[in-house]
């Protein structure tokens, strides 16, 4: 029960924020939306390096290899991995005309809604590696720490499932519709946690890899497209300051439940 609890709480935090198409008018301020981009890019940094990082630094060390290793590795090929997919699969970022990925006659409302789901992926298994690493124990990952990662990422997926909605609701999409799509973007985040828990927990020694690979996935979406999206145009210091918030929340849930 508690975990899938705290498998469902980041989804939850996207089903409420799609919700917000009913009750916004239909564009999202321009202000608002870079402050929440930033937001949640501040949310994703601070969680790769408390939740998976230095976890997966710590684990290392546990286990008597060179703690620098794992974290290196498993952080490149997150990279890598989202690279790959970034490349692979067709999307359309907000405020963007120009799709990315493999060419495919698909809808621009279906576009911007693949590029959000291309970036919970990395969420959906950070939350994953966590629940997994306190299941198994001796991993230096609390319970607690991982319901800090959770709530994060539900707090940071709350902007996250307004900022999908509100676009496809000016796009003509119809509201009830707009927020079927932002909540099916999210989807993705459940999923992909209980398929790495699946994983971690048949291959323990290799936890910190999936650990800094996490992080890695995570900081290729904040660098890739939430800070271009947030600094663009003018009001750019607007997204700094939601970094800095967002940063801030993510460290103090953190420290102080973990």
């Amino acid at each position: 029960m508690e975990l899938t609890l705290g498998l469902l709480i980041p989804f939850l935090g996207t089903t409420l924020g799609s919700a917000m198409v009913f009750l916004m008018k239909n564009k999202m301020n321009k202000m608002l939306e870079k402050l929440l981009l930033g937001f949640a890019s501040g949310v994703m940094i601070a969680a790769s390096v408390w939740s998976l990082l230095i976890p997966s630094i710590d684990m290392a060390e546990s286990q008597g290899k060179n703690a620098w290793i794992p974290a290196a590795i498993g952080f490149l090929l997150g990279m890598i991995f989202l690279l790959i997919l970034d490349s692979i699969i067709p999307h359309l970022h907000l405020n963007n005309d120009k799709p990315e990925g493999i060419k495919a006659k698909l809808k621009k409302t279906t576009m911007l809604v693949l590029a959000v789901t291309l970036h919970n992926i990395p969420e959906g298994m950070a939350v994953g590696v966590t629940f997994a690493g306190a299941l198994i124990g001796n991993t230096g990952i609390t319970m607690a720490g991982a319901f800090a990662l959770a709530i994060g990422i539900a707090i940071q997926n709350f902007p996250e499932g307004a900022i999908i909605s509100m676009p496809l609701r000016a796009e003509g999409t119809t509201k009830a519709r707009a927020f079927l799509y932002g909540t099916l973007s999210g989807i993705v985040e459940p999923i992909g946690a209980i398929i790495t828990i699946l994983l971690t927990r048949a291959v323990v020694p290799v936890l910190p890899y999936f650990l800094s690979f996490a992080a890695g996935a995570m900081i290729y979406v904040v660098v890739e497209e939430l800070i271009p999206e947030s600094q663009a145009g003018e009001h750019s210091n607007i997204g700094t300051v939601g970094v800095a918030i967002g940063f801030v929340i993510m460290m103090i849930l953190d420290v102080a439940l973990g």
